[in-house]
């Protein structure tokens, strides 16, 4: 097996390791624990909608897997100890790639969402951008299972 084939190799198992990493925040999405729990509903309005950026998750798999990529192109620079400090040099900058490859894979476009419920509470929820919300419109507020989620 040459180089370019163990790159390849290492490259798909780190991109199928993180997509598996990415957890969602969907309003719509649930946990396999939060199946079959009773949830609090509130009602309310909209009162506001404002578009932010969730952030990509930052575990060990990233740079874990880069580094393993760094080290085996590392290593094919030199011969004795210049491998070695290519492997060492190759596992640091890899790391470093595969973490932050890691966040921007998994970061999510999201809503925070102001709604005025009808006991006159006023609450914001942010989760994720698949589905729409718009002022004045009237919504559900769901808790339970240690999430909050807003509905139609």
């Amino acid at each position: 097996m040459n180089l370019n084939s163990i790159t390849l190799a290492v490259t798909l198992l780190l991109a199928a390791l993180l997509a598996g990493c990415a957890s969602s925040q969907s309003g719509s999405a649930y946990e396999r624990r939060q199946a079959r729990q009773e949830m609090n509903v509130r009602l309310g309005v909209v009162e506001g909608v404002r578009r932010v950026s969730i952030e990509g998750t930052k575990s060990p798999v990233g740079t874990v897997a880069g580094a393993g990529v760094g080290a085996i192109a590392g290593s094919n620079i030199g011969r004795g100890r210049g491998s070695t400090a290519g492997a060492i040099v190759g596992a640091v900058v890899g790391g470093v790639a595969g973490s932050a490859i890691e966040e921007q894979v998994t970061k999510k476009e999201g809503l925070e969402i102001t709604v005025k419920l009808d006991s006159g509470e006023l609450i914001a929820v942010t989760q994720e951008a698949d589905e729409s919300f718009h002022p004045g419109e009237r919504v559900r507020v769901l808790r339970g299972g240690g999430a909050t989620r807003v509905t139609h």
